[in-house]
């Protein structure tokens, strides 16, 4: 693979991957399991669902790690085994890619509240992604996604974290957005020009948005971040929200109508396009026939 930035720069819309955390639970996980862990204990599971990605055309496979950092993995016990999780995340990908696609290192929020709102110090929680970013761009990462992020003084840690661990390494950075009356907003009430300011100026190489969102609200977040920075975007929408259905979770967006609506997207043009909760290979399939019938610029 060529360098990311080099083929962000190139304008062409890159194609990332759909769920992770939604298709291990298809697959039998729990939503209060440590789905994380499954990178030790089912990596047959995250090579089976990298694969079906790559071959649905994804460009961009996402690490098994957005709660791996030491203060989320503590929840479950496991803080003392950050590296070996963070490692093997990658490791796994890095052997169902074959140097066909990026391997995106993922970094979540920690689940900590940051003070004064909440009882943890900006330094413990820099440390922990420090930890984290460490082990992920040691075992090859190519770039590290802090992603779903709400609080923009964490993502910014995150990104500060990625920029001193791994200097040469790209950052893409991405908060999830809630519609209100008055426009956008993170549940911390940041706006997307904030998000856009501050996210570039901690240092991401690429903004925008994922999760929280079917994909006509996240085109319409997507074309509010373009006048308000000039980094590149990326945009990881969902298959719109969940409904109860006969007791089990249903996401509503089918990969055609996810693909008919991402239209504008690719047309902004974004540099990053995939998918959150809900999504699967057929609504990558789908956006990659959108993006590869899209005329080059």
């Amino acid at each position: 693979m060529e360098p990311f930035l080099n083929r962000v720069a190139s304008g062409r819309t890159i194609v990332g991957d759909g769920a992770l955390g939604t298709s291990l639970m298809a697959r039998g996980l729990r939503v209060q399991d440590c789905l994380e862990s499954a990178v030790l204990s089912r990596p047959d599971l995250i090579e089976e669902i990298a694969a079906a990605y790559l071959s649905a055309g994804s460009e961009v496979l996402t690490t098994d790690s957005f709660g791996a950092s030491p203060l989320k993995l503590s929840s479950y016990g496991l803080d003392s085994r950050t590296e070996e999780i963070n490692r093997r995340a990658v490791e796994l990908l890095r052997g169902v890619a074959g140097g066909r696609a990026w391997i995106a290192g993922s970094v979540g929020p920690t689940g900590r509240i940051l003070t004064p709102y909440g009882d943890t110090e900006p330094a413990e929680i820099a440390a922990a992604f420090e930890r984290q970013v460490a082990a992920l761009a040691g075992a090859g990462a190519d770039l590290i996604i802090v992603e779903t992020m709400i609080d923009l003084a964490e993502a910014r840690l995150a990104i500060a974290a990625a920029k001193r661990l791994a200097p040469n390494i790209p950052v893409v950075a991405t908060m999830t957005f809630d519609a209100t009356p008055r426009g956008f907003f993170t549940t911390m009430g940041t706006t997307i020009a904030d998000a856009a300011a501050g996210l570039a100026g901690a240092g991401a190489d690429v903004v925008g948005s994922n999760c929280g969102n079917g994909i006509e609200a996240m085109v319409r977040i997507g074309l509010e971040f373009a006048p308000h920075t000039r980094r590149p975007i990326a945009i990881q929408s969902n298959a719109g929200l969940p409904q109860l259905v006969d007791g089990t979770l249903r996401w509503p967006e089918s990969p055609e109508h996810f693909a008919e609506h991402a239209l504008p997207l690719v047309e902004l043009p974004a540099a990053l396009l995939g998918g959150c909760c809900g999504t699967g290979p057929d609504h990558i399939r789908a956006l990659r026939r959108l993006v590869d019938a899209a005329p080059s610029r």
